[in-house]
């Protein structure tokens, strides 16, 4: 496993709660606190050595189900740039093309000059030509098609957006939750 490499957290009902790194999922462990687990398992975690002479092993997996009281404030998915350029695959939303992230900028469908709002349901990522083409109109003022409708993440999609090194077992769970709202238009 590699250091950059996490663990997903998830909820004893089975809701994605955070991405863990290592010490903290072996904490989990240590305190008895996981329920169930999910998943191939990684390489195991060897311990101390006891007084008997035995050595404590934690066996680790990709997902854990954990008790505890998770705290539940409604969730709003946190809109950033760098997770809004991965939600619409580093593509821009007019051109087509795909970039790099600092070849793209935030794009208010709505733009902010005609009272459109900075969320997840108002931006795209859009490459900085067909940005500055866009200027403060609207796609359809300026003659210009956008390739997906924008949309805000459910838990299962953030959850995946927040994390760039994810194994195929915890993309597999998370995946399988997504929206329907994750169509394009275009060949992805």
């Amino acid at each position: 496993m590699s250091n950059k490499q996490r663990i997903l957290r998830l909820s004893k009902s089975g809701l994605p709660v955070q991405w863990l790194n290592r010490e903290q999922a072996i904490t989990m462990h240590a305190g008895r606190r996981v329920l169930w687990t999910l998943g191939e398992p990684l390489a195991p975690v060897m311990g101390g050595i006891n007084r008997n002479g035995d050595r404590s092993v934690i066996q680790l997996s990709p997902i854990i189900a954990c008790d505890g009281e998770v705290k539940d404030h409604g969730f709003l998915p946190r809109l950033s740039n760098r997770l809004l350029f991965r939600r619409d695959h580093n593509r821009c939303m007019y051109c087509g093309n795909q970039f790099f992230d600092s070849g793209l900028s935030r794009d208010h469908v709505v733009p902010k000059v005609q009272g459109g709002l900075d969320s997840w349901t108002n931006v795209v990522a859009a490459c900085i030509r067909c940005n500055h083409h866009k200027g403060g109109r609207t796609p359809e003022q300026a003659g210009m098609s956008l390739l997906a409708v924008p949309f805000e993440p459910n838990l299962f999609e953030w959850m995946y957006l927040a994390n760039r090194e994810i194994r195929g077992d915890q993309m597999e769970y998370l995946a399988a939750r997504f929206s329907s709202k994750r169509q394009w238009n275009i060949a992805a």
